[in-house]
């Protein structure tokens, strides 16, 4: 069983950074993919950043391009969400999903491919 746990959501202003982690623990194949979406109030899930390993593929939504950056460890047991220059519209709960075996995340972040998926860190960005 693979399990997922964000951490890192905070208040911050508007123009500040945040660092979020996912742990996922249980992952047995050398393929994976992991995903950070995000799901303000009255909205949709947002495919924000995802990155396969088997591939290499990484994809940025228009929204974040430039100012977030995905990535993991070798050891497949954490990724991270770098997110500079924070507006008010990034504010939400994000949430990270992963999936076991080759994939690849061009044209995008789907959240129907992604099994396991953790429980939410919240976002809020004030000015």
């Amino acid at each position: 069983e693979v399990h997922v746990v964000e951490s890192g959501g905070d208040l911050v202003q508007v123009g500040g950074s945040l660092r979020l982690s996912c742990a996922a623990s249980g992952l047995v194949f050398d393929d994976y993919a992991v995903a950070w979406f995000r799901k303000s109030q009255g909205m949709e899930y947002e495919g924000v950043a995802c990155l396969a390993s088997s591939d290499g593929t990484i994809y940025y939504a228009d929204s974040v391009k430039g100012r977030f950056t995905i990535s993991s460890d070798n050891e497949k047991t954490t990724a991270f969400l770098q997110m500079n220059s924070l507006k008010s519209e990034d504010t939400a709960v994000y949430y990270c999903a992963v999936l076991s075996g080759p994939y690849t995340v061009e044209p995008g972040c789907y959240s129907e491919d992604y099994r396991f998926w953790g429980r939410g860190t919240q976002v809020t960005v004030r000015g």
